[in-house]
């Protein structure tokens, strides 16, 4: 059982002349294995910034609060060493990486992460099954990372990633922007695939409802101007979806993600 602790976090951004704006006003979050949150708030609310910030990101400064992995200091941490620690990003817009094929970056991620490289005839199936799974042609193993895929097969790719490496705790950035309906029921099957296994921890964030029609979180929290203002179950969404966000964002200012 692995569990990610947020408390009181504070974030600001750096700005071109130098000043910090702040985004992040004290947010406080606990997630465990086999957890599913959903972070949900308007646009600009801080949400992206709260998934940046955890994997590391240098464009955000921390100012206050803590993270931690099963009691180590994520915010101590390197980007590469949250990411062997257990921490894993599927970004909102995955980028390329020319040059490396799939199947390299994959299998170096894996052996960054266990210490020990794959077996390749192992590797090579348990890829070859993973794409599958997600409706991924395995010849786009051959392809250079996310170069020249459409944006439901990066997205398809980012789960890939994520049955494969089997991170401790998943942070998932609107995943379902820019999916068409079948995208998303294929992507949302293979997150259901990995929360099933009850060894990972998933934290994610989304505008709308829809994916959480595939995905059925065990807590969702409504994210506006920087901290989380209201918390509960799955009932919560359906509340959001027939009110929207206009209740809580009166009066509360706004930050920007």
């Amino acid at each position: 059982m692995s569990t990610l602790e947020i408390r009181d976090l504070k974030v600001s951004v750096k700005l071109p002349e130098g000043e910090l704006k702040p985004i992040l006003a004290g947010v406080d979050l606990t997630v465990k294995s086999g957890e599913t949150h959903a972070i949900m708030g308007p646009n600009g609310s801080g949400k992206s910034t709260l998934a940046y910030s955890i994997a590391g990101h240098p464009k955000y400064e921390i100012t206050g609060g803590s993270v931690t992995l099963d009691g180590e200091d994520v915010l101590a941490m390197s980007v590469d060493e949250r990411a062997r620690a257990g921490l894993f990003l599927a970004m909102q817009y995955p980028v390329e990486v020319p040059g490396v094929s799939v199947a390299n970056f994959l299998r170096t991620a894996k052996t960054a992460i266990d210490g020990e490289a794959p077996k390749l005839r192992t590797w090579a199936g348990e890829l070859r099954g993973a794409m599958q799974k997600l409706q991924m042609d395995p010849a786009f193993a051959q392809r250079n990372v996310n170069e020249g895929f459409s944006g439901g097969e990066k997205k398809r790719h980012e789960i890939v990633q994520l049955e494969l490496l089997k991170p401790k705790m998943a942070i998932l950035d609107e995943t379902d922007s820019g999916l068409d309906v079948d995208a998303l029921r294929v992507v949302s099957e293979g997150v259901n695939r990995v929360r099933d296994t009850g060894d990972t921890g998933l934290l994610l964030i989304t505008h709308y409802t829809r994916i959480l029609r595939y995905i059925k979180p065990d807590f969702v929290h409504v994210f506006v101007a920087g901290r989380i203002v209201e918390q509960g179950g799955p009932e919560l969404a359906d509340k959001l979806e027939a009110e929207g966000y206009e209740r809580y964002a009166a009066g509360a200012g706004s930050a920007r993600a």
